[in-house]
């Protein structure tokens, strides 16, 4: 069975309650249990990590290192300035998928540049929660591929 890691960085613990307007009004469980139920029906094996802090999610990559098959991840204001999480991800070498819940292109100009990007096998930005279904079903159909 294939193993997808789901990695969430600062701030999206607070979904639901962060800028509704702009994040919806979902909370990162509820996100979380809709991709364990999809999870289910693509017949993968689903981990969901969240954290503020960037060590730990460089950590949490290192550890996927040859146990995970994908990871998909929503990097928070990480995405903009962490080459540490970029290097993890190149370093590794696990097809990730980048999901943003905003349209990031739409935001801030300091929001257009993703320096995860370069590293990541695709982006999903601007379709909201969904957009993390979205990068499940990509990145499986992706592995799914590789087999041949």
């Amino acid at each position: 069975m294939k193993k997808i890691l789901v990695l969430n960085g600062p701030n999206l613990n607070m979904l639901g309650v962060r800028e509704p307007g702009v994040y919806g009004t979902l909370s990162l469980q509820a996100i979380e249990q809709r991709l364990r139920k999809l999870a289910d029906e693509l017949s993968v094996d689903l981990e969901c990590f969240q954290s503020n802090h960037e060590g730990a999610l460089i950590d949490k990559i290192h550890e996927a290192y040859s146990k995970v098959d994908g990871i998909i991840m929503n990097p928070g204001a990480f995405t903009h300035y962490s080459y540490a999480i970029r290097d993890a991800i190149s370093t590794v070498q696990i097809p990730t998928i980048e999901v943003h819940i905003s349209n990031i292109h739409k935001r801030e100009a300091f929001r257009h540049v993703s320096v995860i990007a370069p590293v990541a096998l695709g982006q999903i930005a601007g379709l909201g929660a969904e957009g993390y279904e979205l990068g499940l079903r990509a990145i499986v159909s992706h592995l799914n591929s590789l087999e041949g």
